[in-house]
């Protein structure tokens, strides 16, 4: 299923994509999905690093499934 989104993008990354889609004779709206996919999956490993950190630094804790389950009566 898709969305339709309206965005607005600085002159010279429209400039760019314009470019890049007819290089590649691609719909701009495929080399933005594109994009976008990659892009979050930097966040996922920026935001896991995070997770890492907060746990080494005693900000956050992992909890044991068995401790979960017992909580749960399961």
């Amino acid at each position: 299923m898709q969305t339709r989104h309206n965005i607005t993008l600085d002159q010279d990354i429209s400039r760019e994509l314009e470019s890049i889609a007819g290089e590649l004779g691609e719909k701009k709206s495929t080399i933005i999905e594109k994009a976008l996919t990659a892009y979050f999956d930097l966040l996922d490993l920026e935001i896991a690093r995070k997770r890492v950190k907060d746990i080494e630094e005693g900000r956050d804790r992992i909890i044991d499934a068995e401790e979960v389950w017992k909580k749960l009566g399961i």
